[in-house]
């Protein structure tokens, strides 16, 4: 036990070990995450949060060396402090509204932000506040999603985008909904531009007197004769 004290009191100090096996955690970490995001095409992925996480890493042993060398005068931690602020900018980058009227890349810019947080308690040689930090990312980032999905599958509210090649859809669409006892709460009419021409789409904002099974509204959506693809946002 006294050994085990004596290594983790060794890798809090700065010296050429620590500062490896920082550097290499936060490749590992970070990467893991990136990992799981670049496989759902996210617009940041594996390269992008290893960077994060190193940088973040690095300007917290400068902050430890600083203070060292006596070369702090005041708070130590705003070094620290200046990344959480400015990992906003990157973060902002990735997040897009889309043509369908689709908010994308929030969960990706939270991720790139606890990312950064990681990399600075692993720069500090919090390592059991970057081991647990890590943990809980992943499991954010990969069970929950699936408990989202549970959740928003039978939710009484849907968002719908919907391709149609006439105007007569629209009524078609807003009846069916309407003999299913489903009334629409938002409609957002639009133009898209596809390889096959021009075409009218729409986003539809709905709500349900009671929990729906979504794949059957939008199996029903579907098989109207006028109706060219419909999706859930």
């Amino acid at each position: 036990m006294e050994q085990f004290k004596q290594i983790v009191l060794y890798l809090e100090d700065l010296n050429l070990v620590s500062i490896t096996v920082r550097l290499l955690l936060a490749v590992l970490f970070a990467g893991i995450i990136g990992i799981e995001r670049g496989r759902k095409r996210r617009p940041a992925g594996f390269r992008t949060y290893i960077m994060v996480c190193v940088g973040a890493s690095l300007t917290m042993m400068i902050s430890q060396y600083a203070v060292k060398q006596g070369m702090v005068i005041g708070d130590a931690t705003r070094l620290g402090a200046q990344v959480i602020n400015g990992i906003g900018f990157l973060g902002a980058g990735t997040i897009i509204v889309t043509a369908r009227q689709q908010v994308r890349g929030l969960t990706t810019a939270a991720g790139l932000w606890a990312s950064a947080c990681m990399g600075l308690a692993i720069g500090a040689g919090f390592y059991l506040g970057a081991i647990t930090t890590f943990v809980m990312i992943l499991l954010i980032t990969t069970l929950l999603n699936y408990f989202n999905y549970f959740l928003m599958s039978t939710a009484r509210s849907m968002n719908l985008y919907i391709e149609y090649s006439n105007s007569g859809a629209i009524n078609e669409i807003l009846g069916l909904l309407k003999s299913n006892g489903v009334r629409v709460t938002d409609m957002h009419l639009t133009k898209t531009k596809a390889e096959d021409g021009i075409f009218s789409s729409v986003v539809l904002t709905i709500d349900a007197e009671k929990k729906i099974a979504h794949n059957a509204v939008i199996a029903e959506l579907v098989s109207l004769e006028n109706v060219r693809h419909v999706e859930e946002l």
